[in-house]
């Protein structure tokens, strides 16, 4: 293959990803391509994300689309001012999360037991990473550089019975930033479109400060009151019975008073127990605290791998492991209510994972003139385990992707992309364990456009 085309091929393994969508809350992918790209090379990007996430409560009431549409940015530098040396600064917003739930089902609460508003859920984090690349033989090079990055938004919503106790709790934290590292290695051979690249990233960890409430005196004085309405009634009930006391048990009418006191009394019996645990950890928890929280997102490697098959076509290939078994987030209050819940187990989180992500995604790309090119690929992600939160009840994923790039003159490339995702069903479980919502048969679309620019 001749070297023009060779370049060609590279830059059409380059189309936009979309990565939009992944385990846990990964979003961007975190790709370093630009880095890599020949000489001096600018980029701009965007990506949105229309996700489709429906489900069934444990006590049959349909769930409407949680799914909340976002759209991202992204933007790279790099500057190859010798043969060894290379710098490069990299804009994503790698993890996020957004979902609001709506309706009538057990995550919405319409005042019945003291609170009021639905469960949602909203992250966004940007990171700017700085590189600096050095070629110590030909063809070779290795990388390492700094990691910003900054949580902008985190803010966590859960009402409704499935959340217990918990219903009416409300999580917000402030700005905060932290620092990472980055390194890895690449390695290519031109004359075959050969490109190999791995790269790690460490965790950051943030200590932001949290802003949260818990309405356990009103989810009390919604028991307490209840509990009053129960006694009023096997009052009545009572009463009925003893007009009818030298009447047997089998008359009509005393048999359904006697079902009704003892329906009833079951009921009383399971309000006193909620009434004296609402009343044990309202003495304990004050309803609003604000402290540091903890979150460390995880550490990650990526293996990303292309190389020519024929004239004008490449096969590219990338690989992606993002430690999610070792997160967690436990708020101050959220913790100290969780902790004296179930002190047996040492409480539970707001959010954590049972696995980590793997995911992968394959394609070939073809240059279809000498303006245009275009690519196809196919992609999997694990899910980070299930059952999972109810604040991102999907379990991974299987996606096929379209990309096409346009260059209106040899220095300008405009990408655009499109990616289908048939989203893995998904069991949700609240912190404590309890499997409250089946996800099933769901789905998303993403979208992304790029501008580059080589100079």
């Amino acid at each position: 293959m001749k070297m023009k085309t060779l370049v060609v091929a590279i830059a059409t393994a380059a189309l936009p990803a979309t990565s939009v969508f992944a385990a846990a809350l990964d979003r961007s992918g975190q790709s370093i391509s630009a880095f890599l790209q020949p000489g001096n090379y600018a980029e701009i990007g965007v990506s949105s994300l229309y996700p489709t996430v429906e489900g069934k409560d444990r006590s049959g009431n349909g769930i409407a689309d949680i799914g909340e549409s976002y759209t991202f940015g992204s933007a790279a530098i790099k500057l190859q001012p010798t043969e060894k040396l290379s710098f490069g600064m990299i804009y994503d917003e790698p993890f996020g999360a957004r979902a609001t739930y709506r309706g009538s089902n057990n995550f919405t609460a319409n005042g019945s037991t003291g609170t009021f508003g639905n469960t949602s859920s909203d992250l966004k984090t940007r990171n700017l990473t700085t590189l600096f690349g050095y070629e110590p033989i030909d063809h070779f090079k290795v990388y390492g550089g700094v990691a910003y990055q900054e949580i902008e938004k985190a803010e966590v919503d859960l009402r409704g019975t499935a959340y217990s106790v918990y219903n009416g709790y409300s999580s917000t934290g402030d700005k905060d930033s932290a620092f990472g590292w980055v390194a890895g290695m690449a390695y290519e051979i031109p004359e075959i479109a050969l490109k190999a690249s791995l790269t790690y990233r460490s965790e950051i960890e943030h200590n932001a400060s949290t802003q949260e409430s818990l309405q356990i005196g009103n989810l009390l004085t919604a028991v307490t009151n209840g509990l009053g309405q129960v006694d009023a009634g096997l009052s009545q009930i009572n009463a009925g019975l003893a007009q009818l006391a030298a009447l047997p048990d089998t008359d009509t009418r005393k048999a359904a008073l006697l079902a009704q006191q003892q329906s009833l009394t079951a009921t009383r019996t399971g309000l006193v127990t909620q009434q004296a645990r609402l009343a044990a950890l309202n003495a304990l928890a004050p309803s609003s605290l604000e402290q540091a929280s903890k979150v460390t997102t995880p550490q990650s490697v990526n293996l990303d791998f292309q190389t020519g098959v024929m004239a004008d076509t490449v096969a590219f290939a990338n690989l992606r492991w993002v430690e999610w078994s070792g997160f967690a987030i436990r708020p101050a209050l959220f913790g100290a209510v969780a902790t004296a819940a179930s002190p047996s187990t040492g409480g539970f989180n707001l959010v954590d994972y049972t696995d980590d992500q793997w995911s992968a995604n394959v394609g070939v790309g073809r240059k279809l003139s000498n303006t245009l090119a275009g690519n196809m690929s196919v992609g999997w992600d694990s899910g980070a385990g299930n059952p999972v939160t109810t604040l991102g009840p999907t379990e991974g994923y299987w996606n096929v992707g379209l990309g096409l790039r346009y260059s209106p003159a040899p220095q300008v490339e405009l990408s655009g992309g499109v990616k289908y995702f048939w989203l893995g069903d998904a069991t949700a479980k609240v912190s404590s364990g309890t499997e409250v919502a089946d996800f099933e048969d769901n789905h998303a679309l993403a979208v992304g456009l790029k501008l580059g620019y080589r100079f």
